[in-house]
């Protein structure tokens, strides 16, 4: 008798190889909303499965100022690249699946502690659950910044990493696009107020009604695909940042050229690198900082020139820098005075909701 997992995935066979064959025009246009619907509904239901049985799945707690998942295929010298980079000790062999789970390591740029982890290989179709894919994703999901490591020699790779994760509703260096769906519980029907989606307004009506929203006002500010939409829908969409790692340039004369093209097919940033080779990677560590929305910020009482700085997300507040240093800051904070890019005047007077700017200097003000 076959698990549930299997029929799952048989029901999902039998669901995709019917949307392939459809026709899209006007006459099926509902019945292909549907069955993308059942399509992605059947897909979490794998996802679900591939987590209940026993023994599979990893997970490494997220640690430091940011976290970085190394993403590729079997075999691209992501193992290699970790060590490099960290100084850690990944197994490496010159065979494909030498890493079978999650291996982290730190590296150390800039004051910054960035947690490195060198994920499992990824294979083409992990989509349908092949390979510990759900897995690796629930990974990738909680990391600050994506390196894909890719050859020099088979940059194709890109490609299909970034299918598979667009696939799996990872979507990279894309902004999340602005869906607003307000709720009414009378009967009002569905209303779209603004649709700037690219999708005919009986299109979002099937994909809506699918998962049981039947009134409410819809505002879509920006363009998206059905499948995105419905990513978005079920809470199941991530959005992150990723450069490329173009590895192993040592064997391939032309690489620059290579990551040029590579850069302006996918709009993405592209650093050659060889895991073999320390004086390539200092390029690499830089990438990997300014993409982790990473800043320094000083406390003045104990500012100077050899001070350490607080390392912090781009995105931190007065309040919040005053709780990681120490709860009782917070509690007894009055203001701050700050020096830095991030006010109009030196010594400016901020509150707790103030954002800050890399290398701002800080001086907490207690209440009286």
């Amino acid at each position: 008798m076959p698990g549930k997992k299997e029929t799952l995935e048989s029901k999902l066979s039998e669901l995709e190889s019917e949307f392939s064959k459809t026709k899209d025009n006007k006459a099926t246009n509902k019945h292909l909303g549907k069955l993308r619907s059942k399509i992605a509904e059947t897909r979490r239901e794998i996802e679900k499965a591939s987590k209940r049985v026993k023994g599979k799945g990893f997970f490494v707690k997220k640690g430091g100022d940011a976290t970085v998942a190394l993403v590729g295929f079997p075999s691209t010298g992501k193992s290699s690249l970790l060590n490099a980079l960290t100084r850690s000790n990944s197994k490496t062999a010159p065979y494909a699946f030498t890493t079978t789970g999650i291996i982290p390591g730190t590296m150390v740029y800039r004051d910054a502690h960035i947690q490195v982890l060198d994920m499992p290989g990824l294979i083409e179709s992990a989509h349908t659950g092949i390979g510990d894919a759900a897995s690796i994703v629930a990974q990738i999901r909680v990391a600050d910044l994506i390196v894909f490591v890719v050859e020099v020699s088979n940059t194709a790779q890109l490609d299909v990493l970034m299918t598979e994760l667009s696939e799996l509703s990872v979507y990279v260096n894309k902004q999340r696009p602005d869906v607003q769906v307000n709720e009414v519980s009378s009967y009002t029907g569905l209303r779209f107020e603004v649709n700037r989606s690219g999708l005919r307004d009986e299109v979002l009506r099937t994909i809506f009604t699918g998962f049981g929203i039947y009134n409410a006002t819809v505002r879509i500010w920006d363009a998206i695909g059905e499948d995105e939409l419905i990513s978005l829908l079920a809470d199941k969409s991530c959005y992150k940042r990723a450069v490329v790692a173009m590895n192993k340039i040592d064997t391939d004369s032309s690489y620059i050229a290579t990551a040029q093209e590579l850069s302006r097919r996918h709009g993405i940033e592209v650093v050659p690198v060889s895991a073999m080779d320390s004086s390539t990677l200092a390029p690499l560590k830089a990438s990997i900082y300014s993409n982790s929305g990473l800043i320094r910020v000083y406390l003045k009482p104990r500012f100077d020139k050899e001070s350490s700085p607080i390392t912090v997300k781009r995105g931190f507040t007065v309040g919040e820098l005053a709780k990681r240093v120490h709860t009782e800051i917070l509690d007894e904070l009055k203001c701050a005075y700050i020096e830095g890019s991030s006010v109009k005047f030196s010594n400016q007077r901020v509150g707790a909701k103030h954002v800050l700017a890399d290398g701002d200097i800080i001086t907490f003000i207690r209440k009286m």
